[in-house]
């Protein structure tokens, strides 16, 4: 057994080590400056160049636009979610004819630009004007919203079949067991268990869908569908005032803002039985 007889005395803090800026620092401290004295310049530009009668005269015609935009992707989002239960259903079939009809489907929309497929709609089957009068469809063909509308809900059917096929494959086989355990019908299994653990993996996924589809919803006016964006590219052609595209880019990042909010609070309620 050893005992201490002489305490070690107390030693002198080390010296304070001198801050040095590395390069990445000063670099990155240079870019954050840079941005701050452009913001403030674009602020003060903005502030010098408002004109009040563009205001009253096109204000208005912006927001019906922005009206426009919101609809178009509000219902091609609800009708793409509707179509997309029974691609991933198909993409998920044991069938191989239904599970390739569907990867085809889903792997051609995912895998084209969206303008691309906007313009085989609206150009390609306007092409056929004779045909679908035939039949009685031209008078949907003939209007440039109706187009842009198909486009979109195919196109968001296909990424929301993935997200939705990649949730319900996400739950784990155990609780397809214990519910065949419990006597439960495959309905009730997917209804009550499968589908609501499904949904919260898939919130994310679809919000930024929603997002994504917002600001690709500018495209549409190139085929003389007046929404936000095209409300914007008018007045530019008349005033040659480039502020008012970065009223629009403000408007799109308001929108956006607002539904990433809104999003994560739904994600919050709805996952507040997973918080600790």
């Amino acid at each position: 057994m050893s005992a201490v007889e002489v305490l070690i005395p107390a030693q002198p803090a080390p010296p304070a080590q001198g801050f040095r800026w590395t390069g990445m620092q000063v670099l990155g401290a240079a870019l954050l400056g840079f941005w701050i004295l452009a913001g403030i310049a674009l602020v003060a530009w903005l502030i010098g160049a408002w004109d009040i009668d563009k205001v009253k005269t096109y204000g208005p015609k912006l927001v019906s636009g922005l009206g426009v935009t919101l609809t178009l992707v509000g219902i091609s989002i609800t009708l793409g979610a509707v179509l997309s239960v029974p691609i991933a259903f198909g993409r998920m079939s044991s069938n191989r004819i239904l599970s390739a009809l569907a990867y085809g489907y889903v792997y051609f929309f995912r895998g084209t630009p969206l303008i691309a497929q906007l313009f085989l709609v609206y150009y390609g089957f306007g092409s056929f004007r004779d045909e679908l009068e035939a039949v009685g469809l031209w008078v949907f063909f003939r209007d440039a919203w109706n187009c842009a509308l198909l486009a979109f809900t195919l196109n968001t059917a296909a990424y929301q079949a993935e997200i939705l096929r990649g949730a319900i494959e996400s739950v784990s086989r155990g609780q397809h067991e214990g519910a065949a355990a419990l006597g439960l019908t495959p309905f009730q299994t997917f209804h009550r268990i499968i589908l609501p653990q499904a949904m919260i993996v898939a919130l994310r996924p679809y919000g930024n869908e929603i997002i994504l589809m917002i600001k690709g919803s500018a495209i549409v006016a190139i085929v003389t569908v007046f929404d936000l964006f095209g409300e914007t590219r008018r007045a530019y052609s008349r005033t040659f005032d480039f502020q008012i595209y970065i009223w629009a880019a403000i408007f799109y990042l308001v929108i956006v803002e607002a539904l990433r909010n809104i999003w994560a609070k739904f994600e919050q309620r709805l996952t507040r039985h997973l918080k600790r």
